[in-house]
């Protein structure tokens, strides 16, 4: 399975503007800048969206392990929070802190807790910084 997403950019770094979109449609041409990412500007940033991911992927992957188990949440509610740094690298994703609240009948709180480890370590989102990253590049006009 491939889903995929695209990004334009245009102009300079701080006075440039970008959108991302993805192939459902769910974002279409959702506008992303420098203001957006490293101020407080209105619009997203590949962080939030990786949050947003990294969030939905947990949840889904919580209901995953607790169905091994023979339960079933009423509600599982996630907060990703995303830390970007500046590191000697480069801006980085140095952390993601997931905040989980669940409502799951006739569990007990040990049960939820190994559960909960169980979907932190198995999300593919978790893992995606293991994954290999390949890359096609062509440069336009360049003969």
């Amino acid at each position: 399975m491939k889903r995929t997403a695209s990004a334009v950019w245009n102009g300079g770094l701080k006075d440039g503007k970008g959108s991302i979109s993805t192939e459902s449609g769910v974002l279409r041409d959702a506008q992303y800048s420098f203001a957006t990412r490293f101020e407080e500007a209105k619009g997203t940033n590949p962080e939030e969206l990786i949050g947003a991911a990294h969030a939905a992927c947990f949840s889904m992957a919580l209901s995953a392990q607790l169905g091994t188990e023979n339960k079933t949440a009423e509600k599982i509610e996630t907060e990703a929070a995303v830390t970007l740094l500046k590191t000697d690298a480069g801006f980085t994703v140095t952390a993601v802190h997931l905040k989980v609240r669940a409502k799951v009948p006739g569990i007990t709180p040990p049960d939820f807790l190994k559960a909960a480890e169980a979907a932190k370590a198995g999300c593919p989102i978790s893992r995606l910084l293991k994954a290999e990253i390949t890359m096609e590049a062509k440069l336009e006009g360049w003969t």
